[in-house]
């Protein structure tokens, strides 16, 4: 998939007509680009294995010196406050328990790079005790770092020249590469850039270094990346719980740009012959063995070239070698997932109507169950099976760390562990989803969501901040985000409108289908007669008032809506597709291209060329912000600068934001302030935030 503003005007005049006793609303104020920055961002929770407690992670971010910093925490499961437990100048990440529960083990750059480290633990009190010790000293670095489950192994990623067969020959190719005066490379074949940088010709291995320390060994050497490149979600290995054998994800296909077929496979920890043990021409992904050391689940996709199939969860049977498909009566995709410790039952994660609720599916058969509901992912599970811990989310609070009891039937309702960033959301007057429903293209039902201004009153009209979202697979909902905030975009008088089109995830795959080979079809219908439900339906909607921004995909149909609609006072392009021609020749996944528009531009012409926003410019008219990143590799920042220059010749009114060091997404704190005062800078001068009269 491809994959806010500084708020300056509070409706303070609203607020301060109402008694004060009134409503606890009145002493609040509306949300901040500062507020947002001060939020700490939670993950990665981590069950002890004696069930008292739960570490995570904790990202403090630093406006002023720009930065983002994690720290370790821990919560018990008894109850009671969270507190921090790492305190070191450059951060730590990735906690986890040893198997005994004596130990942590985590990541640090606190010397020599990021390392993996071990610190004792008092599980009693919940404290690390005495100076960590530094596990691994390799100069290409580590992460990603495992307990064997039999605690004697660590296991760990790192990038390495894969014709280098010691440490010493990395540093030295490394070395030699920094001081070089030559800075060009040769390339050879593709994938010579990916994401956001350019190949370093290196690829990551996953190395096994016993717990008191030596030299690691590269138990997956060659030339092909274990585990592949991934931009977050569960670990693409994990190892057997006799702590034996290793599995992991790789794809060994010739062409990696072209193929999304990762393969799940295994090898003894110690090294040897890698064995593939997943056989779909699509790409099968995330092992888990079972705790019984039975099974191993994994993520199965079945179409190949096609990244956005439906994920389904299979069972491999380690005796017999066999495969079950747990979910193949469920039209959901599954996302991170869980074993119970009895190894009877696997829970997950899986979106559903713009949530994203927990499930559990039974090993001996029968379709999945919701037992949880609301935005929830990375499942974890208490040692004696009775208690479900999560991150959970909605669009007015990021996440917390929750727990749930797991019902004998039916469902169980979340309760919140972690209250961290209860201090500064107490402040701020946020306002709940809504969601609608209405009748898209061929008489299909869409749902959207509608987000009200803080301050609202009835009586008046608002302008509309219309949403679209990247992907195409992907989704609006109840879910919070840092990049896309949709109560930051209402927060200065707007009210926001979000649409889940043809494409979106979480209504079945046949509704994510819908958008191949028809990016400006359905889905271009979906979304307007989404925003004209919500003119005709809520009197509150200024029609005369309306700017649409989006993103990646939803950039593209920015750069659509520009030749095929005049509705809008404004619009707000980020990273998105102009010319579909020259968007192949310079993207880097190109089985995405491929799949989405049924071919490459000298195979079908006919469809790159039905679907360019660029042709379209003899109709261009509405005010366009244009935002685009140089290390931008999946949309080319070429993209954008087509963009603004095809704009600027046609004497429409527009701008250009340039980040020269910021990829598809802008990451850094003071790029994203800058991102979020230009981009409502902009709603503001075209449309304007303040209500009016319906009169």
């Amino acid at each position: 998939m491809f994959g806010k503003v500084l708020v300056c005007c509070a409706l303070v005049s609203v607020l301060m007509a109402q008694p004060a006793a009134q409503n606890s609303s009145a002493q609040k104020r509306p949300f901040t680009f500062e507020d947002m920055m001060a939020l700490k961002r939670i993950g990665d929770p981590q069950v002890s294995p004696n069930g008292r407690w739960v570490m995570f992670s904790a990202v403090d971010v630093n406006l002023q010196e720009n930065t983002r910093k994690p720290h370790l925490w821990i919560v018990s499961t008894a109850g009671g406050d969270a507190k921090q437990i790492t305190t070191g100048l450059t951060g730590e990440n990735r906690g986890r328990f040893s198997p005994d529960g004596t130990s942590i083990l985590y990541i640090s750059d606190a010397v020599g790079g990021s390392q993996g480290w071990i610190a004792a633990f008092d599980s009693q009190s919940g404290t690390l005790t005495g100076e960590a010790r530094q596990l691994t000293s390799i100069s290409t670095e580590a992460d990603g770092a495992l307990w064997s489950p039999d605690g004697k192994r660590i296991l760990f990623v790192s990038e390495v020249y894969p014709d280098c067969k010691d440490d010493a020959c990395n540093k030295a190719r490394d070395e030699e590469v920094v001081t070089s005066k030559v800075k060009a490379k040769v390339f050879t074949r593709l994938f010579y850039r990916h994401w956001s940088s350019f190949t370093r010709f290196k690829r990551s291995h996953l190395f096994v270094v016993p717990v008191e320390g030596g030299t690691p060994v590269d138990i997956t050497p060659g030339d092909h990346d274990v585990p592949p490149f991934s931009l977050g979600g569960q670990d693409l290995y994990s190892i057997s719980p006799d702590g034996q054998e290793v599995a992991f994800t790789s794809n060994i296909d010739e062409v990696e740009a072209t193929s999304t077929n990762n393969d799940v496979f295994v090898v003894p920890i110690t090294g040897g012959t890698p064995r593939k043990i997943s056989s779909s021409p699509g790409g099968d992904s995330t092992p888990l063995y079972s705790p019984d050391g039975r099974f191993i689940a994994y993520r199965s996709q079945a179409r190949a070239g096609y990244e956005s199939d439906r994920f389904r969860l299979f069972l491999y049977e380690r005796k017999s070698g066999s495969t079950t498909d747990l979910t193949r009566n469920f039209d959901r995709w599954v996302n991170a997932f869980a074993w119970s410790p009895d190894s009877s039952t696997i829970y997950f994660a899986g979106d559903d109507h713009g949530t994203s609720p927990l499930w559990r599916v039974r090993i001996s058969g029968g379709s999945p169950e919701k037992i949880v509901a609301g935005f929830n992912d990375e499942p974890q599970l208490s040692p004696d099976g009775r208690t479900l811990f999560f991150t959970h989310m909605s669009i007015q609070a990021p996440n917390e760390i929750y727990r749930a009891a797991i019902p004998p039937t039916g469902m169980s309702e979340a309760q919140p562990m972690t209250h961290i960033n209860e201090a500064v959301l107490s402040r701020i007057q946020m306002t709940p989803l809504e969601t609608f429903e209405f009748t898209g293209a061929v008489k299909t039902k869409v749902q959207g969501f509608l987000l009200k201004p803080p301050g609202f009153q009835e009586g008046q009209k608002y302008p509309v901040k219309f949403l679209i979202h990247g992907g195409p697979q992907g989704a609006w909902g109840d879910d919070w985000s840092y990049r896309w905030n949709p109560e930051l975009f209402a927060a200065n008088g707007y009210v926001v409108v979000m649409i889940n089109p043809r494409g979106s995830t979480g209504y079945g795959q046949q509704f994510i289908d819908g958008i191949n080979g028809d990016w400006g079809g359905k889905p271009y219908v979906d979304l307007m007669n989404g925003l004209d439900y919500v003119e005709k339906t809520y009197l509150f909607i200024d029609k005369q008032r309306e700017c649409a921004l989006g993103a990646s995909y939803g950039a593209y149909m920015i750069n659509w809506l520009l030749g095929h609609s005049n509705r809008f006072k404004c619009l707000v392009s980020h990273d998105g597709m102009f010319n579909t021609v020259s968007a192949f020749g310079t993207t880097e996944e190109l089985w995405f291209n491929t799949w989405e528009f049924k071919g490459t531009p000298w195979t079908n012409p006919a469809m790159y060329k039905k679907w360019s926003p660029n042709l379209s410019a003899p109709k261009f008219k509405t005010p366009t912000l244009v935002v685009h990143g140089q290390l931008d590799y999946r949309l080319d920042v070429s993209e954008g600068f087509q963009l603004f220059t095809t704009l600027q010749l046609q004497k429409v009114p527009s701008k250009m934001l340039y980040f020269p060091d910021e990829g598809h997404w802008v990451l850094k704190p003071q790029n994203s302030r800058l991102w979020y005062k230009t981009v409502n800078g902009w709603v503001d001068q075209w449309v304007g935030g303040k209500a009016g009269n319906t009169q």
